[in-house]
């Protein structure tokens, strides 16, 4: 087998997803992560369809990933003065299986710290390809030579910048941004209040609070909390129901992020020994796609370097045909217009959608179809 060596960026779910195949297989895998250790925050994920409940089951995790399930909740689209308008069913943002990420992200380690090599608290600092491989600068790390190198590290891919050019390239902001912060509210009843190109809610596992509001792109240190809560105390002044409570909360929360809704379009996935996974390569933030996306790139992109026998010219093309199909949905919508409609008649409009079974019938219908939209290799045929 050829290209034995990996280096992934990234350990969130992609990162460690592929890794844990690539292990699997024979590879010797190096996982580099920015983050002084596993993250376990972050907003509730889930998977949708019958595909993504097939890679779960063929990776081992689905009984435990149904174990830490949160079960779904309604969440309720309450006034100013907290009296519900309309009810989002659980099934329709909890998919077939919800999993806290900071819980899914945990499996998938657990997984894989035994098999593979992780770096926390560093970065990929340069990349120089050469014919037998890819010489690899370390923030911290003394300077390695790997034969592949993939960058499961997000929407604001360090990899992609590096191999394939800057960012403003290839995302694209969408006109919103988002925010999850610890405010220490207890987890009670799941509501989400609107004003005009503002959202907030809180309780349930999405996050203790959670904040989209439209913005044209924002100038800011993503690593700096406290600019952060500087913009989101600014843009939700003078709001109405609880919201004068979370940000008097606000200057003694620990754990804030935010960031824009935007998306990824690459014309291809990979160039020489580097390739791109997961919101790297097709993201669309809150699109409600980028863990399965990330979990079935995985299988894919390691089960087609399993069968090219490690020649990576013809795994990554292949993956590239196979995935750039699938990945369209990612390239769809826009989830910042409907979390927060820009006036109060389409605010109205959306609410009015969730007292319609057939309306909602149909979004579902059209989400597993989007799910399912591939077909899956049996890559066991290929283990020796």
């Amino acid at each position: 087998m050829k290209n034995t060596t990996v280096l992934i960026s990234g350990a969130s779910i992609a990162g460690p997803a592929l890794a844990y195949w690539l292990t699997r297989y024979g590879y010797t895998v190096t996982v580099v992560e920015r983050a002084p250790a596993l993250r376990t925050g972050g907003q509730a994920v889930d998977f949708k369809g019958e595909i993504h409940r097939t890679v779960l089951a063929r990776m081992g995790i689905l009984d435990d990933v149904r174990k830490h399930a949160t079960g779904g909740r309604d969440m309720a689209i309450v006034d100013a003065d907290g009296r519900t308008r309309a009810v989002i069913p659980g099934t329709f943002t909890g998919g077939d299986i919800e999993i806290r990420r900071g819980d899914l992200s945990r499996l998938l380690y657990e997984r894989t710290v035994g098999s593979c090599e992780y770096l926390f608290g560093d970065s990929v600092t340069a990349l120089t390809e050469t014919a037998g491989g890819v010489d690899v600068t370390f923030r911290n790390a003394a300077p390695r030579t790997f034969d592949l190198v993939v960058g499961a590290d997000g929407i604001h891919s360090n990899v992609r910048r590096l191999a394939f050019g800057p960012e403003q390239d290839f995302v694209t902001h969408l006109g919103y941004h988002y925010a999850l912060v610890d405010l220490g509210l207890e987890n009670g009843e799941s509501q989400m209040y609107n004003e005009p190109g503002r959202m907030v809610a809180t309780g349930g596992p999405k996050a203790p609070a959670f904040f989209v509001f439209a913005a044209p792109p924002l100038e800011y240190d993503r690593f700096d909390t406290a600019q952060q809560k500087r913009i989101l105390a600014d843009t939700y002044r003078g709001a109405k129901w609880r919201v004068p409570d979370l940000l008097a909360r606000l200057p003694e929360a620990t754990d804030v992020t935010l960031d824009s809704i935007s998306k990824v379009f690459m014309p291809t996935f990979s160039t020489g020994r580097v390739v791109l996974l997961g919101d790297s390569a097709y993201g669309n933030t809150l699109g409600g796609f980028g863990t399965g996306l990330a979990i079935v790139g995985a299988y894919v992109l390691a089960g087609e370097l399993l069968a090219a026998g490690g020649d990576h010219t013809a795994a990554f093309a292949r993956y590239d045909e196979l995935f750039r199909r699938y990945s369209k949905v990612s390239q769809k919508g826009n989830a910042g217009p409907f979390l927060a409609p820009p006036s109060r008649l389409r605010i109205a409009m959306r609410d009015r959608m969730f007292t319609s079974t057939r309306l909602l019938a149909m979004m579902m219908k059209m989400t597993d179809s989007f799910a399912t939209n591939i077909e899956l290799t049996d890559y066991a045929r290929y283990e020796s």
